[in-house]
């Protein structure tokens, strides 16, 4: 009794040591603790009346997950599963068909099929939703159940029923299972040009880009023409990378900014000297599938005067995550930054804008299929100056460089619209040593042919 008293006398002491001034911050932990109150009521309620037994990790895991997704699409708790595929995502390899996806309203979607995956062969294109797998419904499922059954062994098949807005009937696609290997950077040469591109930003990207323009210099036995940096459906990856990657082509300069919750609480990333690419143009070529480290890329390169970029709108994801480990084998991954280009734009929501908007012609869905953005994404985070997505689709006037059919365009072996607009802009700037953005530009709005 002496001693439950002693405690209620120290308890009482301390409480009255508090500050006038911290009263707000009293109250407001006393709301806290009656809402945990309320949620263990609910817990243990769940627990005995529920009409099956449940299991209590499973009830604790649903409200951490509902905490951290009544935030924003991106932050996520990941247990021993969600990390080791995180890991597997940025350093590893696996048994899959090469597809990045999110959940909508119980139905899974598509963000990104993987360049030269079975996804990306079959035509799977952003947007789409994934109703059924081998026959079976999987709306209503959880996401990871979802990639649980896409992934497997390599060679064996799966069937995909795929909807597509624009599409009157349902699309069924039979796929063959492939070791999906992490290799970020892909490189080759196109008419005497640097063709670079970036699948993901995993670990080492930065530095092989370094080795790939010196692998492109080295095959050509001189400098190309210039380089085309291809962030096209790249969902991002690695800040740190992305800076690595800005850097290759920057001799000095801000690449980016991160800001967090505090007003004081933002750091800069700076470019080191030296430009690999020898203030040689460049092209970086993204659509809606460029996301988060792409547009850090783009927007660094943009602001920074040293790089065209060229396609269609990016995707719009302005925030930072950062990994906070909470054992040896689970992570929070949580929101705890917003970051901005070298000029202070936040690309939350809006996007990177490219200089020169060229659509995917190749695409005989392109007109039809709805673009899927951050802005699409149930609690996305707000920009502070508030993007009209209509007027930025908007394309009041038509442009007659555009007008070719996919069909014609097959005819006449072009398959990559944009990339060989990339292509020819460049060639066009050939014998004019150290163009400008501006000279760029022009090139860019020739008619191909024109001289």
């Amino acid at each position: 009794m002496k001693s439950t008293f002693l405690q209620g006398a120290v308890a009482l002491g301390a409480l009255a040591l508090i500050p006038a001034t911290t009263a707000a911050l009293a109250d407001g932990e006393a709301s806290s603790y009656k809402a945990l109150d309320e949620f263990m009521d609910v817990f243990q309620k769940v627990r005995s009346d529920y009409v099956e037994k449940v299991d209590d990790e499973k009830l604790i895991k649903g409200a951490i997950d509902g905490m951290l997704a009544s935030l924003d699409p991106h932050s996520s708790f990941l247990d021993a599963r969600d990390f080791q595929n995180l890991r597997t995502q940025t350093e590893g390899s696996y048994g899959g068909l090469g597809l990045s996806v999110t959940q909508e309203d119980g139905a899974v979607k598509v963000i990104a099929p993987t360049q030269d995956t079975p996804a990306w062969r079959a035509g799977i294109k952003a947007g789409d939703y994934i109703t059924h797998i081998d026959g079976q419904l999987i709306y209503g499922g959880t996401l990871d159940e979802a990639v649980d059954k896409m992934r497997g062994a390599p060679g064996t098949s799966i069937k995909l029923t795929i909807v597509r807005t624009g599409r009157d009937k349902p699309i069924d696609l039979t796929l063959t299972r492939e070791i999906i290997e992490i290799k970020p950077v892909k490189w080759e040469v196109k008419n005497n040009i640097g063709v670079i591109n970036i699948v993901s930003f995993s670990a080492n990207t930065g530095a092989d880009v370094r080795s790939a323009i010196r692998s492109i210099d080295k095959s050509l036995g001189h400098k190309p023409t210039g380089y085309i940096l291809d962030l096209r459906s790249n969902p991002g990856g690695l800040l740190d990378e992305a800076v690595s990657t800005s850097d290759v082509f920057l001799e000095r300069g801000e690449i980016v900014s991160q800001r967090g919750r505090n007003k004081g609480d933002v750091e800069r990333y700076y470019a080191k000297p030296g430009d690999d690419a020898k203030g040689l143009p460049v092209i970086v070529l993204v659509d809606a599938g460029s996301a988060s480290a792409s547009e850090i890329v783009a927007g660094a390169l943009q602001d920074q005067h040293r790089a065209l970029i060229m396609g269609e709108r990016s995707f719009g994801k302005g925030s930072v995550q950062t990994m906070l480990p909470l054992s040896n084998t689970t992570a929070l991954k949580l929101t705890t930054a917003r970051y901005f280009t070298p000029s202070g734009r936040s690309v939350q929501e809006g996007g990177i804008q490219p200089d020169i908007k060229v659509p995917q012609l190749s695409d005989p869905d392109y007109k039809d299929r709805p673009k899927f953005r951050e802005s699409d994404l149930r609690r996305h985070l707000i920009n502070e100056i508030k993007t009209d997505d209509a007027a930025l689709e908007e394309d009041s006037k038509e442009d007659p460089r555009f007008a070719q059919t996919a069909e014609e365009l097959k005819k006449k072996g072009i398959e990559d619209f944009q990339l060989d607009y990339a292509l020819k802009t460049i060639s066009r700037l050939a014998g004019t040593p150290g163009a400008t953005i501006a000279q760029a530009q022009q090139a860019a709005a020739r008619k191909p042919g024109a001289k």
